[in-house]
């Protein structure tokens, strides 16, 4: 019960670091479309824009945990993972920086802006749900209950991170940004974490009863799961004590 207790507050904590990522973005674009409205109204077109998007979000959930036992889903959400953290590493390596556009355009009245918001805030939400999704199906089953076809204690984790994610936008997001300013090399740590994970959906796949390239059983025995944790926190160790000599060298 432990280990189960112990995989689950890794890949908690890996979606709250995820969902960080993903509202660091997130907060930047809700900034420059709010920025034109009065003190007053900026406040509240973020909240309602999250709002929608928390309705959203919640709604959602259950009509995706209905595929996730789907071998093609999982070998999407695999897909996904390692596609996420190979684009963002790749982009780093290589400084891309995304430029907006710039132009003038004539400035949006408040319900217009909220629209806005809450468009944004959806495709971040689908984005990071589907991490989500991607993340949970890995744990081991907890408790005996389902929610919307997929096991309680795989969506409650879902639930808590996106959550967590909206938390995140609203009220963390900057100081988040300071953080990964401070200590560049974490964000490079974190998508590797999120690729390591992706690479353990992909054994999972694999090894689904439909596709069975690999043995059934491989992806619960000993040797993987202790190779799997291992590796694990050799990046999360190895990215904190990188951040740190870096942050020393400059």
């Amino acid at each position: 019960m432990e280990s189960i207790l112990f995989e689950y507050a890794w890949v908690l904590l890996v979606l709250i670091v995820l969902e960080g990522l993903l509202a660091a973005d997130n907060a930047v674009v809700m900034a420059v479309m709010v920025k034109h409205l009065p003190k007053v109204q900026q406040q509240k077109a973020l909240f309602y824009g999250l709002l929608g998007a928390f309705v959203f979000r919640f709604g959602a959930l259950f009509l995706i945990t209905f595929l996730v036992n789907i071998w093609q889903i999982q070998a999407l959400g695999a897909i996904y993972l390692l596609y996420i953290a190979i684009k963002s590493i790749y982009d780093q390596r290589h400084h891309k920086d995304d430029n907006p556009d710039k132009k003038k355009r004539k400035q949006s009245g408040f319900w217009m802006t909220v629209l806005k918001v809450e468009i944004a805030d959806i495709a971040f939400a689908l984005d990071s749900m589907l991490a989500a999704v991607a993340l949970a199906v890995t744990l081991p089953e907890l408790g005996n209950f389902h929610i919307g076809g997929i096991n309680g204690g795989q969506f409650i984790v879902m639930l808590i991170g996106g959550i967590i994610g909206l938390v995140m936008i609203r009220f963390a997001a900057r100081q988040f940004v300071m953080l990964l300013e401070k200590y560049p090399v974490l964000e490079t740590a974190a998508f590797l974490i999120v690729g390591w994970v992706g690479v353990k959906l992909t054994v999972m796949t694999l090894a689904h009863p439909n596709v069975q390239i690999i043995d059934t059983e491989f992806p619960h025995s000993a040797p993987w799961k202790i190779t799997f944790w291992v590796v694990l926190a050799a990046i999360a160790i190895g990215g904190y004590l990188a951040a740190v000599v870096k942050k020393r060298k400059s």
